[in-house]
């Protein structure tokens, strides 16, 4: 694992994020595609979740207190329990941007930590300092594909009554 390639990932992702939100308004924002699916303020806002109650914390539990519980998280359904979707998106991209800088700060404090300790997880099997990591890191991308979905179904919105059908398959 490199850890520098990460956290510059986990950088980047910050200037990734914000300009896939250019343009969006709060009311595009909080177009969900159906019922099942998230809205992009529905992802903003539990980026911003993630970033504070899971991955920094996590990893902290992981490589300084190993043997205390992880505090219990439940990204679904947080997302009516905490009315994600009647939030702010400036605010919400704002408060997101912000706890990512204090994560980035964090983790290099850390000096050289030792990736491979270990810790056990509440899923029943001990996870790695580096599987946090690199989850996280990977967590990003999973929703940076999210983003880009719902900004292409917003231009498919935007265009009506045209077709996007030529651009290609999606």
């Amino acid at each position: 694992m490199n850890f520098h390639v990460l956290r510059a990932e986990l950088a980047q992702n910050v200037e990734t994020i914000k300009k896939l939100l250019a343009g969006v308004t709060q009311e595009e924002a909080q177009q969900k595609p159906d019922a099942e699916n998230w809205s992009i303020l529905e992802v903003v806002c539990h980026l911003y979740d993630e970033e504070c109650e899971d991955f920094r914390q996590r990893l902290d539990i992981i490589l300084h207190r190993p043997d205390e519980p992880w505090p219990p998280i439940h990204p679904v359904a947080w997302v009516t329990e905490r009315n994600y979707n009647e939030q702010n998106l400036a605010e919400m991209l704002e408060k997101w941007v912000q706890e990512r800088e204090k994560s980035l700060e964090w983790l290099d404090g850390l000096g050289v930590p030792d990736w491979d300790r270990e810790a056990p997880s509440p899923f029943g099997f001990n996870m790695k300092a580096g599987d946090m990591l690199s989850a996280w890191a990977a967590h990003d991308i999973l929703h940076l594909r999210q983003l880009v979905e719902l900004r292409y179904m917003r231009v498919g919105k935007l265009t009506a009554p045209y077709d996007i059908q030529y651009a290609g398959e999606w």
